[in-house]
């Protein structure tokens, strides 16, 4: 009787380990279809580890977990490089399509728009909305005019009839930063000498 019970569980052993060793031959040729490009790969969660130049994705479908070695990252996601694996990162924000970290927002989706790594259904107060790039830019509030300069030809105040002056107003506050649309600082005349 030992020996039958002996003979069986010989039998279930080698029988485990020959469907274990079938399934890691497929996996490791990629034989399965969600093992493209994986080290590791388990047949009911896809990829576990990736080759050293891809991204694994993983993402959830209810409790269950799947994973996926990809080249570049997909929409709202972005890459980030490890020791021992590289991983694709959900965004933070919902609203955003491409992130550069996961707080810092590089492309929105529709109906929002960018300002400061972040997106927005309207655009902040001192700020106005670029349609074409759906962005938000800073807007500057410039001085009062100064008075109008002497009138001058050619740095000259006299021999001509007529000569240029010219008046400015300056942005109080913080220097101007690079893509500010500020109305016009410098404004010029025709005038007589």
């Amino acid at each position: 009787m030992q020996w039958i019970i002996f003979m069986l569980l010989l039998f279930i052993s080698s029988m485990e380990m020959l469907t274990q060793n079938r399934w890691k031959k497929q996996a490791s040729a990629g034989l399965l279809e969600n093992c493209t490009g994986c080290v590791l790969c388990s047949e009911d969660n896809g990829c576990i580890t990736c080759h050293h130049r891809l991204f694994l994705l993983i993402w959830r479908d209810g409790i269950r977990q799947y994973g996926m070695c990809v080249h570049t990252c997909p929409p709202g996601y972005f890459g980030v490089r490890g020791l021992e694996v590289n991983r694709c990162t959900k965004c933070r924000s919902p609203s955003c399509e491409s992130c550069f970290s996961r707080d810092f927002c590089m492309k929105c989706k529709d109906k929002f728009y960018l300002h400061k790594g972040q997106c927005f259904r309207q655009c902040p107060p001192s700020t106005a909305a670029q349609p074409g790039t759906r962005e938000c830019q800073e807007m500057c509030e410039p001085g009062p005019w100064s008075q109008w300069s002497t009138c001058t030809h050619e740095g000259r105040t006299c021999g001509c009839k007529w000569g240029v002056e010219t008046r400015v107003r300056e942005v109080p506050g913080a220097t101007r930063e690079e893509g500010t649309a500020c109305p016009a600082l410098l404004e010029t005349r025709k005038c007589r000498m």
